[in-house]
């Protein structure tokens, strides 16, 4: 599996990126309303595509179509799997021969009333008993959405008990100063 993260978000020319990337992509990322959005989505292409050439040597640009949960998947390349995730701090790719997800989320306030509504009472506890519990829930929220991505799910119902109900996942989870990200994978 290849995973490539950058906070190179404001390190390149939109525009140029804008020529570089499949029409469908391109709309895409010209409806956020903020150059961040239009930044990160666009990013995360140049990554995807980046690591199609350095592991597959495609060099075209891809396109993708849309699972019953709206997993992309690469057409023409049912053999490759592929997640992408932004936030305001950085972009995160994850590509593989298996099902993989990814997510990138940057440090915020620990909000305890969101923690609450999002987590079960073990993870709670170990929020809580944390040195920093805003890193500790924003661990816990990566290791949560990477798996929900893998599964193809995406943010469901199953938020309090995803990580207890597949157990067969492996999490790879990666502290920043100013975020965190998680890998996703099957453990086999």
């Amino acid at each position: 599996m290849r995973v490539i993260v950058s906070e190179e978000i404001w390190d390149f020319d939109l525009d140029a990126a804008l020529g570089e990337i499949s029409e469908q992509r391109r709309q895409q990322a010209l409806k956020f309303r903020h150059e961040q959005g239009r930044r990160t989505s666009v990013l995360a292409y140049l990554l995807l595509k980046q690591a199609l050439r350095e592991g597959y040597g495609i060099t075209a640009n891809p396109l993708f179509e849309y699972g019953e949960h709206g997993k992309p998947a690469i057409i023409g390349h049912p053999e490759i799997h592929f997640s992408l995730s932004h936030c305001r701090d950085a972009v995160a790719c994850a590509v593989g021969s298996r099902p993989v997800g990814i997510d990138v989320e940057s440090i915020r306030e620990y909000k305890e009333p969101l923690a609450r509504y999002t987590m079960n009472d073990d993870e709670l506890g170990q929020i809580v008993a944390a040195p920093r519990p805003d890193v500790a829930f924003i661990r816990l929220w990566t290791m949560k959405e990477a798996a929900l991505k893998q599964i193809g799910t995406g943010i469901s119902n199953e938020l309090k008990t995803v990580l207890t109900d597949h157990a067969d996942l492996k999490f790879t989870t990666h502290v920043r100063p100013q975020y965190v990200y998680t890998v996703c994978e099957p453990v086999t």
